[in-house]
């Protein structure tokens, strides 16, 4: 797709807005949702990626931070804390609160896929959350234990390997900045 000055495809707008810490993250998947939406720069839009069973759903609303790519070859996955679920495409803006450093096996390979942990701006239950430590008991866990489930469905292998404080979380964002860049510069 030609870029114009006029329209820059989502996987590759700013990551940051006015403020340092204003991140951008850009939703492909609701909280709530029974339908996994994957964002395809090819065409720049939302396509269906894959649909959960019955009774399992999206804790919270999933996504990637643009301009950035994970060890995967994807952008570097998010999931946004928030009150309501917003719509795929929609652009949130939060700030970066921990990871879940895992790794995750596809065919006979394992590949690096941290899921950063954001809080939305507009978050009222997780506005004072700075860290993971914050948030209620048991949830990290939960997270955890939906991204092994999901991934069992889709014949992967998800494990945790740590969880990871904020300045952690900004590093695996940075390293995924970097490879953008470097990716861009090759073409």
């Amino acid at each position: 797709m030609a870029r114009t000055a006029r329209h820059t495809i989502l996987s590759a707008i700013a990551p940051f807005g006015d403020a340092k810490d204003d991140l951008r993250i850009v939703i492909e998947t609701p909280r709530g949702s029974r339908t996994k939406y994957s964002y395809d720069p090819d065409c720049d839009c939302m396509q269906l990626s894959t649909v959960l069973p019955e009774g399992m759903v999206f804790p919270y609303d999933f996504g990637f931070i643009p301009s950035t790519l994970g060890d995967d070859g994807d952008p570097v996955d998010v999931l946004v804390l928030m009150d309501a679920a917003v719509v795929p495409g929609c652009v949130v803006r939060g700030r970066l609160i921990g990871a879940i450093e895992a790794e995750q096996k596809e065919g006979g390979k394992w590949t690096r896929n941290d899921r950063l942990i954001a809080v939305a701006t507009h978050a009222q239950t997780y506005n004072n959350a700075k860290r993971l430590s914050a948030l209620r008991p048991h949830l990290v866990e939960e997270i955890k234990q939906f991204f092994e489930s999901y991934n069992k469905l889709r014949n992967r292998k998800f494990k945790a390997r740590a969880e990871a404080g904020p300045q952690k979380a900004q590093a695996l964002m940075k390293a995924g900045l970097k490879k953008f860049r470097t990716a861009q510069r090759k073409k």
